[in-house]
């Protein structure tokens, strides 16, 4: 019978490396699966590998386009964290669910996240070379998982984090789209009328000499307009994104603009909400799993993604520098209510930081949920009414001429 030699992980993730009696490689990996290991190399005949050696690790990255998405993510870590929490080795986890994934660059990096942990790296080592992927607040809140030999916990809480995050950002991103998409449409068919419509009424009137309305002529000078210059609206529009985007890269000018959003009638106020809630929360999981609060506040500055709250964050770290609390200068900022900033306060007091944190982001999450509903509900009429007033001018400006005219015959 042939003799295999193979190297394997048991369940602690220690390497194994023995000789097996079997009739052929996939008889050999039975073998060695039924005795609780983990096969990572097979090979035949004193060292000739055979056809079926290569680890699952061992395959080849594919070419693939893009990145990968929060919600692709998000589902790999609440994947992991089931697998962790059945006490499988963590590479083997890694390479289970690399083989589950399609061609794409997350796959890529669970390949070489894999290796390197084989190579003798730690989880969140491995993760920090994939800085694209898996950002500061990951790695960290992996890297305090392994130094509290909790990883399993940090990874449930981080995807349970991950999850809420994704859900917030997908309620205010699907509040913003209704608007848009209304209010495109409704200037597709306005731009339709200006252009085609109109036109020819006009060409009618003037045929049939008929006295213009100031109404009609307001409309005929609008319809004019549009026709002569319906090209330069991308251009203004192009425009735009190019000073937003000109002014948002000059720290005072991204400043400027957080600013200014905040005091957007009820868009402002569900930015702002949905900006507190991203912040406690990221705030008090990282604390809760074991972050030091300066390390914390400095992942958050760069994950916030809002300037006024960063400047916010800048002046609570040098606080706490100097032995102070959190609750003063986040207060002197002006960013946040009396009741956060006292429910903070509390927090430190009693030295339940980290709950008083997660329970105010899961009350403004709430709050976020009301006022995009409320939004929804108040812009339904509004662009009702709009379009109604605006098809129901064009309407009058053209029928008055027509009226005159039925009179005169």
């Amino acid at each position: 019978m042939p003799v295999f030699t193979f190297e394997a992980m048991d369940k602690a993730g220690k390497k194994v490396k023995k000789d097996i009696e079997a009739t052929s490689q996939d008889d050999a990996r039975a073998k060695i699966k039924s005795m609780g290991l983990f096969v990572t190399k097979l090979t035949e005949g004193g060292g000739k590998k055979g056809p079926a050696a290569a680890a699952p690790g061992a395959k080849k990255k594919q070419f693939t386009v893009g990145g990968v998405s929060k919600k692709q993510l998000t589902q790999f870590t609440q994947q992991l964290s089931t697998l962790q929490d059945a006490g499988l080795p963590i590479v083997r986890s890694l390479k289970i669910l690399e083989g589950q994934l399609k061609p794409c660059k997350l796959k890529n990096d669970l390949m070489d996240v894999a290796e390197e942990v084989e190579s003798g790296s730690t989880f969140s080592e491995a993760l920090g070379k994939h800085p694209k992927t898996f950002d500061k607040l990951y790695v960290n809140m992996v890297k305090a998982g392994e130094a509290g030999g909790v990883l399993d916990t940090i990874l449930e809480r981080l995807a349970i984090f991950m999850e809420k995050s994704l859900r917030l950002r997908k309620k205010i991103i699907g509040a913003m789209i209704y608007p848009v998409v209304v209010i495109t449409v409704a200037g597709v068919i306005l731009g339709f009328i200006m252009t085609k419509v109109v036109p020819t009424f006009e060409k009618m009137f003037k045929e049939t000499g008929v006295d213009m309305p100031a109404m009609t002529q307001a409309l005929l000078d609008m319809s004019a307009l549009v026709q002569g210059y319906w090209w330069s609206a991308p251009l203004f529009i192009g425009l735009g994104i190019v000073i937003y985007r000109a002014v948002a890269a000059n720290p005072a000018g991204r400043y400027a603009l957080d600013k200014a959003m905040m005091y957007v009638p009820v868009f402002g106020m569900i930015a702002k909400k949905g900006t507190i809630a991203r912040f406690t929360r990221t705030l008090g999981t990282l604390i809760a799993s074991g972050v030091p609060i300066l390390d914390a506040l400095s992942i958050v500055r760069e994950a916030i993604g809002n300037a006024v709250l960063a400047k916010a964050i800048d002046d609570v770290h040098g606080s706490i520098r100097e032995g102070e609390s959190i609750a003063g200068p986040l207060g002197q900022s002006g960013v946040f209510d009396d009741l956060v900033i006292n429910m903070i306060d509390v927090g430190e007091e009693t030295g339940e930081l980290d709950k008083m944190l997660v329970k105010i982001a899961e009350n403004y999450e709430d709050d976020v949920d009301v006022a995009v509903e409320s939004m929804t509900s108040l812009l339904e009429p509004i662009i009702i009414v709009g379009m109604g007033g605006s098809v129901g001018f064009i309407v009058i400006a053209l029928f008055m001429p027509l009226i005159t005219l039925i009179q005169k015959l």
